[in-house]
């Protein structure tokens, strides 16, 4: 006999979720579980850009170089993100982690059980001299679709979901312009989350520039704009 309906939709349901999310051995090559959506691989970085953004820990307090800033975006996986904004002039360095959650110290399969709150962000420490907060918003809602809720591609849950973790009201508010804009020219409704950073986790070393490392191309998927 086979499953009631409602049963079969829950293990695939499950299943879909926990594809994209796996366990790595200690001493073990993390492999990707999802699937490349980037079709051309971005340009090398033109100078070095660092790894410890405002000497980033686990959840100890955040502190830019001086004369730099701080900014936190979670867009889809983390990967991607990560190298997407590596790519950005005026970026002297990133970091993947996780923030916005319930717990303490979560690992990577604490946060993918769905149970923490934590999404998936990377942290950039920027020179406004070179690069301002507005043209990394900018960036960030270029590069996902920010109309999808807890989905970016293939990678299903909340810690893929769409949000920027805002370093005071002024970015707060750069925040808010562009997700208006962003609405107004996909013609959807974006549902990009705004909140005050509150403590950042950085994530396992083998998450760290996995792009880079790998010389793989993740997600996420950059948006489409609306047609004209």
């Amino acid at each position: 006999m086979s499953k009631p309906a409602p049963l079969l939709l829950l293990a695939l349901a499950s299943a879909v979720s926990a594809s994209a999310c796996r366990s790595v051995g200690e001493g073990t090559k993390a492999e990707p579980a999802r699937s490349s959506t980037r079709a051309e691989a971005p340009p090398e970085p033109a100078v070095h850009v660092g790894t410890n953004p405002g000497g980033v820990g686990a959840g100890t307090p955040l502190r830019p170089a001086e004369g730099h800033e701080l900014a936190a975006f979670a867009g889809g996986c983390f990967w991607g993100t990560e190298d997407t904004f590596r790519h950005v002039p005026g970026v002297t360095a990133t970091a993947v982690g996780y923030t916005g959650g319930r717990t303490k110290n979560p690992s990577y399969e604490d946060v993918c059980s769905h149970t923490t709150g934590h999404a998936e962000a990377v942290l950039v420490e920027f020179d406004p001299a070179k690069v301002t907060y507005a043209e990394l918003v900018r960036v960030f809602f270029e590069s996902h679709d920010p109309t999808t809720m807890n989905r970016q591609g293939p990678d299903v849950g909340d810690q893929y979901r769409s949000e920027v973790f805002t370093f005071g009201d002024a970015q707060a508010d750069i925040v808010r312009e562009a997700k208006a804009k962003a609405e107004r020219e996909i013609g959807k409704p974006v549902v990009t989350r705004i909140s005050p950073i509150g403590a950042f986790w950085k994530a396992e070393e083998y998450h760290q520039q996995y792009d880079e490392k790998t010389g793989r191309k993740s997600c996420p998927l950059p948006r489409t704009r609306k047609a004209t």
